[in-house]
C-alpha cells in the first residue's frame, strides 16, 4: 500500500503513520510525499505482535577487526614482485654503467610518489621475466605540476619494447591529448625486439603510431625527454620528436642504427660514443638541447626548464617573483664597443636586462653564433634570440637557422613572448654554406618569425645588416616594437662592402693613395649616418632609440601593454614551410 502525505510531514512522524497503517490494514505500507520522495515504509510481519519491520532499521556495527585477506597478501607480494624489476645479473651491471634502477630513477624524480600507475601486470603470466613489460607508465606531480611519463626498465630485456609496452606507451599518449597535461619521457631503450616485431612493428596500433601520436603531441602540450642509455632505431625518434631533449654524460646516446649495423652496412668501425654520444648531438646534430653531468643533474635541468613553460598550448607560462638584473642596465652602453665589426659577449647585455638568475639557455654548442633560451622580464616568461659577435661575428649559419628557427616556434606554441636582441651582419656567404643550405635553413628561421603571433619586441643593439634584420624580427615582421640603441644600424650591408659595392671604380681612378684613403673614409662615413638608428627613427622606420640604460625597463613595459595582444594569421590548413 502507498500513501501520500504532505511534503512538511517529518519523517519520524511518516514512519510512524507506515506502522499503525501496515497494522490497521495487515499488509505493507510505504508513506510518500507529493512529489514521489520516499519518508518511511512498514511491513506486516504477520504474527500479531504489533512490531513491523523497517527498512530504514540501522545497519549493524561494522566490525572494526577486519584487515587485508591472504587473498590481498597475495596481490601485494606480486606486486613486490613485479616492481623489484628483471633479472638480478641485469640489475647488479647497473652500478658499473653509472645509473640508477628505473624504481630508484622514478623516486628520484617524484619526491611524494606517483599519483599512479598504469598497466603494471602487462604479461605478468609470461613465461620469460618481463615485469610490466619492461615499461613503467602514469601520472606524477612533478615540481607542483600533473604530468604523464613512461620509463624504461633496462633490466628487461635492455629496455626494449614489445606489444604490451607499446600499448601501454600509447594509451598514456593518448590521455595526454585528452587532459592536456604535460609529457615526460624517461627513455633507456636499445628499440624493438626484433623476435616479437610481428605483435607490435607495423600494426595500426603498434610502436609506428608512436610518432604519430608525438606529432598531434607537438605544440599541444610539452613534451621533455631525458635519455639515460642507448636509444637506438625506433627509440631514438622519441627524443628526436620531444620539444625538449636532455642527453646525459657518461651513459646516453641514440642513433639510427648501432655501431654493429653501421659496420655491417658501411664498413665503418666506430663507438657508439662517437657515433651518438652527448657532444655529437649537442654540437653536431643539434638534436640534444642539455647535456646534463649525472641523473640528479638532469632532474634539476628538467625543474627549471618546466618553471618556463604552461601546461598546453590553451593556457599562459607560469609568471615569478620580479628580480632586479643581476648587472645594473646603466652598464649596457658600455658592453658595446663603438667599432661595429668589434666582438663582444651578448651575454653581458642579457644579463643586464633580465631578471637575474632567469638565463637559461638551450642548445649552447650548437650554431653558437645565435644564443637561444628562457628569461624572465619582471617575472614574466619571455624566449630570446640573440646574434652572438662573440662568434664568428654573429653572422648567421645554417646551424644557428636552424636552431633559432625551432626555437621560435616552440615559443610560438607555448605562448612565450619573444625578444629578438639583433647584432648581425646577416647571414653567411659562400659555397661551403650554400651547400649546408644556408637559403633553406634561412627561409625556416624568417618563416618561423613570420608566423609567430605572440608578442614580439625586437631591439637593434648594433648592426642589422641585409636580411639578417628580416630574420630577427625587424619591422616588416610584425614585432610590438622595433627599437634602437644608439648603437644601432639597419643597411643592406656595412659601409666597408658597400663603398666597395658602389665606389670601387671611382676610388681605383684617384692615383694619391692618402687622397684615395681620405675619399674611401668619407664615403664611409656619409653611409653610415644614412643608416644610423637616429636616421631610421626619424624616417619612422623603427619605433624608438632608446638611451641604454632604460632598455631594461622599456622591456619591462612594452611587454606588460602587449601581453594580451591578439594577431591574426590567414585562413589556412597550414604553410609549406618546414
Amino acid at each position: 500500500m502507498k500513501v501520500r502525505v504532505s511534503d512538511e510531514m517529518a519523517v519520524e512522524q511518516a514512519r510512524a503513520v507506515a506502522a499503525a497503517l501496515a497494522e490497521r490494514f495487515e499488509d505493507d505500507v510505504t508513506v510518500l510525499t507529493t512529489g514521489g520522495e520516499e519518508l518511511g515504509h512498514a511491513s506486516y510481519d504477520g504474527d500479531g505482535d504489533g512490531e513491523f519491520a523497517s527498512e530504514d532499521a540501522p545497519e549493524p556495527e561494522p566490525d572494526l577487526d577486519l584487515g587485508p585477506t591472504e587473498r590481498e597478501e597475495r596481490l601485494w607480494e606480486e606486486i613486490e614482485e613485479i616492481e623489484s624489476g628483471g633479472k638480478e645479473k641485469y640489475k647488479k651491471q647497473l652500478p658499473e654503467q653509472g645509473k640508477k634502477f628505473v624504481r630508484d630513477r622514478i623516486d628520484l624524480w617524484f619526491d611524494d610518489g606517483l599519483l599512479f600507475e598504469d598497466g603494471k601486470f602487462a604479461e605478468f603470466d609470461a613465461d620469460d621475466v618481463l615485469p610490466a613489460d619492461g615499461m613503467i607508465t602514469g601520472a606524477a606531480d612533478f615540481e607542483g605540476r600533473d604530468l604523464h611519463f613512461m620509463a624504461n626498465d633496462y633490466t628487461v630485456k635492455r629496455g626494449s619494447m614489445a606489444a604490451k609496452g607499446v600499448e601501454k606507451f600509447l594509451r598514456m599518449q593518448q590521455r595526454a591529448l585528452k587532459t592536456g597535461q604535460p609529457v615526460l619521457y624517461l627513455m633507456d631503450s636499445s628499440g624493438g625486439r626484433i623476435d616479437q616485431q610481428t605483435g607490435f612493428f607495423a600494426n595500426r596500433e603498434g610502436v609506428g603510431k608512436y610518432y604519430y601520436n608525438h606529432s598531434m603531441l607537438s605544440g599541444r602540450v610539452p613534451q621533455i625527454c631525458v635519455l639515460y642509455g642507448p636509444c637506438i632505431a625506433g627509440a631514438a625518434y622519441t627524443p628526436v620528436f620531444a620539444d625538449f631533449t636532455i642527453m646525459v654524460r657518461g651513459m646516453s646516446s641514440m642513433a639510427i642504427a648501432s655501431p654493429r649495423m653501421v659496420e655491417m652496412v658501411t664498413g665503418e668501425k666506430i663507438s657508439l660514443e662517437d657515433l651518438g654520444g652527448p657532444d655529437v648531438h649537442a654540437t653536431y646534430s643539434g638534436s640534444a638541447d642539455l647535456v646534463a653531468d649525472d641523473e640528479e643533474h638532469a632532474r634539476e635541468l628538467v625543474a627549471t626548464l618546466v618553471g618556463y613553460l604552461p601546461d598546453n598550448s590553451d593556457e599562459k607560462p607560469p609568471r615569478a617573483d620580479p628580480v632586479d638584473p643581476a648587472k645594473p642596465p646603466n652598464g649596457i652602453d658600455g658592453v658595446i664597443p663603438q667599432e661595429p665589426n668589434r666582438g663582444y659577449d651578448m651575454l653581458d647585455l642579457i644579463d643586464r636586462v633580465v631578471d637575474a638568475d632567469s638565463w637559461f639557455e638551450l642548445r649552447p654548442e650548437y650554431g653558437k653564433e645565435i644564443l637561444t633560451g628562457f628569461a624572465r622580464i619582471d617575472g614574466r616568461p619571455v624566449g630570446i634570440v640573440a646574434n652572438q659577435p662573440a662568434h664568428r661575428a654573429g653572422a648567421i649559419f645554417p646551424d644557428s637557422a636552424e636552431k633559432a628557427a625551432g626555437f621560435i616556434w616552440t615559443c610560438d606554441a607555448y605562448n612565450i613572448p619573444l625578444l629578438y636582441l639583433a647584432d648581425t651582419p646577416g647571414f653567411m656567404a659562400g659555397s661551403q654554406v650554400e651547400k649546408e643550405g644556408i637559403l633553406e635553413q634561412g627561409k625556416k628561421m624568417i618563416y618561423a618569425t613570420s608566423s609567430a603571433t605572440v608578442p614580439k619586441q625586437c631591439v637593434v643593439v648594433r648592426k642589422a645588416y641585409g636580411a639578417g634584420i628580416y630574420a630577427m624580427s625587424g619591422p616588416a615582421y610584425d614585432p610590438e616594437s622595433t627599437l634602437a640603441l644608439p648603437s644601432g644600424e639597419i643597411a643592406i650591408m656595412g659601409p666597408e662592402a658597400a663603398i666597395n659595392a658602389v665606389y670601387a671604380r671611382k676610388l681605383a681612378e684617384i692615383d694619391d693613395e692618402e687622397e684615395r684613403k681620405r675619399r674611401e673614409q668619407e664615403l664611409r662615413e656619409e653611409y653610415r649616418e644614412d643608416i644610423d638608428a637616429r636616421r631610421m627613427a626619424s624616417e619612422v622606420v623603427i619605433d624608438e632609440v632608446v638611451p641604454p640604460s632604460t632598455l631594461r625597463r622599456e622591456l619591462e613595459n612594452r611587454f606588460a601593454f602587449y601581453e594580451n595582444v591578439e594577431k591574426d594569421r590567414p585562413d589556412k590548413k597550414h604553410g609549406t614551410v618546414l
